[in-house]
């Protein structure tokens, strides 16, 4: 995997400040309304929403932001939403490549935004196509390892159509062919395994491993981009090992 969902997970279990807690709920009902718009306000005819809903409660957002974000989303009452998706691609010090994928109303601002905190930060804008041939799109589910095994994960998830099963800072990440995603969350959840999250995100192909002081540049670029409120995922080919990972934590 990136290496960045583990990273994200690690600083959100050493704190979560009220400024970076109210980005994370905006675009987790960014999120929920582009969901509602594209499948329906239904979240039992609607897996991608269902998903978007069950993350954005497990980071509390609370349960009216939740509701008007499916009625803006599905048009109910009047209210509508209308975002833009884009992804662009740089390389990060270390020659770490990456893609990020903005969810925007407006293009000019988003693309502003990306480039002054790629080059402020010392990365640089790459050509549409020279970084995404790494990567693919693929489902992750994050299970959580409280009172579940690994045996027990594989069990379920594989005879679904997982591919792999990893370590994860909240229990095991469980990744599968995109189009798979469903298949396996619901064997998960038929197979009374709790699990965290259930995303279609970007994984790398080719990783590139990192010394503590390249990690630690790539972070601040990735912290940068994320305080755009257009910036909606960010992936990466970093390989961190955990050697490297518990440097980090003692900075």
């Amino acid at each position: 995997m990136s290496g960045h969902s583990k990273w994200a997970t690690t600083k959100h279990k050493k704190a979560v400040i009220d400024a970076k807690r109210a980005k994370s709920w905006a675009k987790l009902i960014k999120n929920i309304e582009v969901a509602a718009r594209l499948g329906g306000p239904d979240e039992s005819g609607n897996p991608t929403l269902f998903d978007a809903v069950l993350k954005a409660k497990k980071t509390s957002v609370p349960k009216d932001n939740i509701e008007r974000a499916i009625k803006r989303g599905a048009g109910i009452g009047g209210e509508a939403v209308d975002y833009t998706t884009i992804m662009y691609e740089c390389y990060a010090p270390g020659g770490v490549a990456m893609l990020i994928e903005c969810l925007t109303d407006n293009k000019n601002r988003a693309a502003a935004e990306v480039r002054t905190a790629v080059t402020r930060n010392g990365g640089n804008m790459a050509d549409p196509g020279s970084v995404s041939f790494n990567f693919e799109r693929k489902g992750v589910i994050v299970v959580s390892g409280e009172g579940t095994t690994e045996d027990d994960v594989m069990m379920a998830a594989l005879e679904a159509g997982a591919q792999e099963i990893e370590p994860h800072p909240d229990g095991f990440e469980v990744v599968t062919e995109a189009s798979d995603l469903v298949a396996v969350r619901t064997a998960l959840q038929d197979a009374g395994i709790e699990y965290e999250s259930a995303d279609a995100e970007f994984v790398a192909n080719v990783k590139v491993p990192a010394d503590a002081d390249t990690a630690r540049k790539v972070f601040r670029l990735i912290d940068a981009l994320e305080d755009s409120d257009d910036v909606q995922n960010v992936y990466t080919n970093i390989d961190v090992s955990p050697e490297v990972l518990a440097e980090l934590e003692n900075d």
